[in-house]
């Protein structure tokens, strides 16, 4: 499978090819995004363009992904001019283990299943719909714009008015609509789609307001890789200890929904459909340290890593000591 990365020394952008343990910078491409739509264009797979073009200046990865370079690794894909039109956004209770988790955390005590595990049971029953057929609607939030974006080795931050935050690693699609509106998947990611897990507990209807957090994604894209079932790993590091760590799973075979499905769902809107944007998807978790009991802190380092999804996205947890502030909004009259 080929992977790439995007690196910026503070002064250019520079897309480069992995091969371990090297990267090879790209002839003359500053972004994944303008050689997508060239591939698109020209009706090239991206994967021949990116080979093609491999033969620039060769880095040392490990200096790059460790900080020691002067190469900075940005997120893998985003839309390079205007962040407005990447969409960030994802389909939740699509694997059995965050089922289990979010049915557990909206539980009211009674014997009645709780909305959490009726979306999971629709799409088990509906979610792997027959070839050119309709399946069931997965459950479908927003997270913002490529604002929300971080980079391997980037903070991810707790905001003020948030009650908490947590990890949850996914594998993330990513997406251009080429200039003729149609959807293109560029790839996918490993990606950490943080969210306040906390304040969703309080109300599952508060499940909205709890993703409009910064996410990370990272540091690699994988151009077509195989999504059958993809194992993977997360754990959590407190200075020298690691806290938490758990065996992870994506893809199909791990999910109550076809990858297909939850594309149809996301790119049925006409809104999503503008040529030229970018929309990044979380795919949804298998498993949350929240769902254990884990609380994590400020300065805490979250990895996740997927097998064939190259190397791990780690970001630590910065905690934002100010007070909550009021917001006011002042009338224009």
């Amino acid at each position: 499978m080929v992977r790439v990365i995007q690196l910026t020394d503070g002064a250019v952008r520079r897309v480069a090819l992995v091969e371990e343990p090297y990267l090879h910078l790209l002839q003359d491409v500053e972004s994944v995004y303008a050689l997508a739509l060239t591939a698109a264009a020209e009706t090239t797979p991206l994967s021949s363009l990116v080979t093609a073009r491999a033969n620039g200046e060769r880095l040392e990865y490990d200096a790059v992904y460790s900080g020691r370079s002067a190469w900075r690794i940005l997120p893998p894909f985003d839309h390079p001019i205007e962040p407005a039109r990447c969409l960030v956004s994802g389909t939740g209770l699509t694997h059995i283990g965050s089922a289990r988790d979010r049915d557990a955390m909206h539980d009211q005590n009674d014997a009645a299943a709780t909305d959490s595990m009726r979306m999971f049971q629709a799409g088990l029953a509906g979610g792997r719909p027959a070839a050119g057929c309709i399946g069931a609607a997965p459950e479908w939030f927003y997270k913002g714009t490529g604002a929300t974006l971080r980079a391997h080795g980037e903070p991810l931050l707790v905001p003020p008015h948030a009650e908490g935050a947590g990890e949850e690693a996914e594998i993330a699609g990513v997406y251009i609509v080429d200039l003729a509106g149609r959807p293109r998947r560029v790839g996918m990611a490993t990606g950490n789609e943080f969210s306040d897990h906390r304040f969703e507990k309080r109300n599952y209807l508060h499940l909205a307001g709890s993703k409009l957090l910064m996410c990370a994604l990272g540091p690699e894209l994988v151009i077509d890789p195989r999504f059958d079932s993809v194992p993977g790993e997360v754990w959590i590091e407190r200075g020298e200890t690691t806290v938490w760590r758990k065996r992870i799973a994506s893809g199909e075979a791990e999910m109550s929904h076809s990858l297909q499905n939850l594309e149809h769902h996301h790119f049925k809107a006409k809104a999503h459909g503008r040529p030229g944007d970018v929309h990044v998807h979380f795919l949804g978790a298998h498993s949350l340290s929240f769902g254990e009991g884990i609380t994590l802190a400020d300065g805490d380092v979250m990895a996740i890593r997927f097998e064939g999804f190259g190397r791990a996205l780690c970001n630590a947890i910065h905690v934002e000591r100010a007070a909550d502030q009021l917001v006011t909004v002042q009338p224009l009259g």
